[in-house]
């Protein structure tokens, strides 16, 4: 089983990638979960969103504590959330900025992979959407789902133009990842 952590900030679409994530899995074969983990959080708050991969079914209901992978949508949660717990060696962590992975501080064995999804959510969709860049990134940097697989739950989840331009924030998100 494979578990992913993802930390946003309400209204990036945390929720929306943790289900995307979930969705594509389910069209390769696998079996997923998709849950969020918030309160009375408003806009802008710290908020995650948790999601699980098998090959055979999901029975387990908690929380994640020790995550594969943490996706995380804002930078500076790093420095005001404790992005990193329950990491262990060997977990990777996407993070979304245009800095290096060098300028920050992760557990030792936690690999850290830098994404620009902001630029790139700006270049492609016109605004700072980036969950969908992150989850073709993911895709991509863990090997657990195709972009075919991702392309189609982006397609079902948002139709015409919206839908294209997530499409191709994926791809963007996919190539920029360099194994």
């Amino acid at each position: 089983m494979k578990e992913i952590r993802i930390h946003g900030r309400g209204g990036q679409g945390s929720v929306t990638a943790a289900e995307l994530i979930a969705q594509a899995a389910f069209y390769g074969g696998q079996f997923a979960q998709a849950f969020p983990n918030f309160g009375v959080e408003r806009r802008g708050a710290p908020v995650t969103a948790f999601a699980r991969l098998d090959n055979k079914f999901i029975r387990r209901r908690s929380q994640i504590y020790e995550p594969d992978y943490i996706i995380i949508q804002d930078a500076t949660l790093v420095d005001g959330v404790d992005v990193f717990w329950g990491a262990k060696k060997g977990t990777v962590a996407l993070i979304n900025t245009e800095k290096s992975k060098s300028d920050f501080k992760a557990p030792i064995g936690v690999k850290i992979i830098t994404v620009p999804a902001t630029k790139i959510a700006l270049e492609i969709i016109g605004k700072p959407i980036i969950n969908t860049i992150l989850l073709g990134a993911f895709a991509k940097l863990s090997g657990l789902i195709s972009m075919e697989s991702v392309g189609r739950a982006i397609r079902e989840r948002f139709a015409g133009e919206i839908g294209d331009k997530n499409v191709a924030a994926a791809k963007r998100g996919w190539e920029i990842i360099r194994q």
